[in-house]
């Protein structure tokens, strides 16, 4: 299963997905963990030291030679150049799988807090006034766009703070999404935001209560998100004592926070997934993206590179 975290900037994302990544981890699950925040906390989060994160390597730095892997054999692709984004997979495409070594996850992937955790890199001094984060983010579509994730095997991006992902189709690359929210109006402005553009396509987005301290806060989730509040964290030491510098192993973390966790992971397991309709809306964006930028800026019609016989992670025909 493919798993966003999503919401406001400091209501907590950050780390609801590196203790859930680390959840999923100690109980034997594979599970790849991708930092696509602009801010790249996932690896503090996660446990690594500040001078381990720097060393981290960049997904963005690093996108023309995944590319290049990716593209493989596919002949509906002339050359990684001509790949964008939101390029999909078709057949001769080399698609990549969770568990599997291969040179993606050699040259990208870490372990950090028992973890596999990809890293977009942070937005450079140089970055600054010409370019895009959203050009780093792709990195991580593409990958997405790729990934075949099998039963019991879990993707978990941090994702942009807000509703910053909607400047793609990035937002639909996820089986189940889950909106971290203070108690707060606006926290719950951004559920808003978010939810109403996810539910135009049939994106489920639930609601993970962060630092709720007495009834009156939950209380107040329930009235602004209804149903969609899936659970709460409360104020943690755990956590605490790791954002100072001193992180516990995650059997450590308070027992009723735990059973939070539990709630995501059985939410997560319960949701069908759906190939058909995750490659139908690749494909949706990557039309978008070609005749609103890509075309021009490749010389190419991408439309061609579109597949119509390939469904991601389902059998085809040669």
């Amino acid at each position: 299963m493919k798993i966003a975290f999503v919401g406001k900037g400091g209501s907590g994302k950050t780390t609801l997905a590196a203790l859930f990544s680390r959840y999923l981890a100690h109980a034997g699950a594979p599970t790849l963990a991708i930092d696509a925040d602009i801010n790249q906390h996932l690896a503090a989060a996660l446990g690594a030291t500040e001078e381990e994160a720097v060393m981290l390597p960049a997904m963005g730095d690093a996108l023309p030679d995944i590319k290049e892997y990716l593209r493989g054999d596919n002949p509906r692709i002339s050359s990684a150049a001509a790949m964008v984004k939101t390029t999909p997979p078709g057949r001769g495409s080399r698609l990549l799988r969770i568990s599997e070594d291969n040179p993606v996850y050699d040259s990208l992937a870490r372990a950090v807090g028992g973890v596999r955790l990809m890293v977009t890199g942070p937005f450079a001094t140089e970055d600054l006034g010409v370019a895009c984060y959203h050009s780093k983010v792709g990195a991580v579509e593409l990958v997405l766009n790729h990934l075949v994730d099998g039963p019991g095997e879990y993707v978990v991006v941090d994702m942009t703070a807000g509703a910053d992902s909607f400047a793609s189709g990035l937002f639909t690359r996820f089986d189940r999404t889950f909106l971290v929210c203070e108690p707060t109006l606006r926290s719950v402005g951004v559920y808003r935001q978010y939810a109403g553009y996810a539910s135009e396509y049939g994106v489920r987005v639930d609601v993970v209560g962060n630092k709720v301290e007495d009834a009156s806060d939950v209380e107040f989730l329930r009235e602004n998100v209804g149903g969609d509040l899936i659970g709460w964290l409360g104020r943690s030491s755990y956590v605490k004592s790791a954002e100072r510098g001193h992180p516990q192993p995650i059997e450590a973390l308070e027992e009723v926070n735990r059973a939070v966790l539990a709630r995501l992971k059985g939410a997560v397991d319960m949701t069908r997934k759906d190939w058909a309709t995750y490659s139908a809306q690749a494909a949706e964006f990557h039309l978008r993206n070609a005749s609103a930028w890509a075309n021009a800026k490749t010389g190419e019609d991408l439309a061609h590179q579109i597949d119509p016989d390939f469904v991601l992670g389902l059998p085809v025909s040669n």
